[in-house]
């Protein structure tokens, strides 16, 4: 596990209508606050939901002092993504469900400027993408079903997370360790223990009437946990 865990809220819960002031409500001085912000684009194909594209990420772009997390539920991402990269993101996730070439695609979005990161849905198995994710800077595991926030954590996706930590602890892959869905108060430490490198959460950050002192107690929460673990 990253020796400083990496907090990542979702502005998918934040009120649209003051995005800036909600993205600075999240950004700390050096060393606080938030590390990533994590910004959800689904297209209603891949997804059910609608959310927003490229226009709002390159306005993000321009106003937010933090790394960009994109994390595409789209169709086609083959197409698309590349266009997030070259905006300026840091990170830009695809879904190994809708990638018709990973690997390529991986490949193009570190040309285009970005990391490139690999998401996997709660039922879909990690091993048949191990030799895949060799190509990639970050995998997130869902643990909800993706396209809404708000859902309940899925516990059973923490075998993924164990399975994933052990192969970047013996070297067999280079990559952050990432999760995304019902990550709370009550969930962070189950994840932690399991090996999350960068945890996103959404309502737990945006709905708390300090949105940046609860980034800082999701932080405090892991590095217990971490300690625990390793004690």
């Amino acid at each position: 596990m990253a020796n400083h865990p990496l907090i990542a809220p979702s502005i998918l819960s934040a009120d649209f209508a003051r995005l800036a002031d909600e993205v600075a409500a999240v950004q700390g001085p050096p060393g606080s606050g938030a590390d990533w912000l994590h910004v959800d684009v689904m297209d209603a194909h891949f997804v059910p939901n609608l959310t927003l594209g490229l226009p709002v990420v390159q306005s993000l772009q321009k106003s937010a002092d933090l790394p960009l997390d994109c994390h595409l539920m789209i169709e086609n991402p083959d197409r698309w993504a590349i266009g997030y990269a070259e905006s300026g993101a840091y990170n830009v996730t695809v879904h190994v469900e809708a990638a018709d070439d990973p690997v390529k695609l991986a490949r193009d979005l570190r040309a285009a400027g970005s990391k490139a990161g690999l998401a996997i849905k709660p039922n879909t198995p990690l091993e048949p993408y191990v030799d895949v994710l060799k190509s990639y800077d970050t995998l997130l595991v869902m643990s909800v079903e993706p396209g809404f926030g708000g859902q309940k954590f899925i516990a059973d996706v923490l075998d993924k997370v164990r399975k994933a930590r052990t192969m970047v602890d013996t070297g067999h892959l280079n990559l952050v360790v990432e999760i995304d869905g019902g990550i709370n108060a009550d969930t962070i430490e189950q994840a932690a223990e399991a090996g999350v490198d960068c945890f996103v959460a959404g309502s737990a950050v945006y709905a708390a009437d300090d949105p940046g002192r609860a980034v800082e107690g999701l932080r405090s929460q892991v590095q217990s946990a971490s300690s625990r673990s390793r004690s």
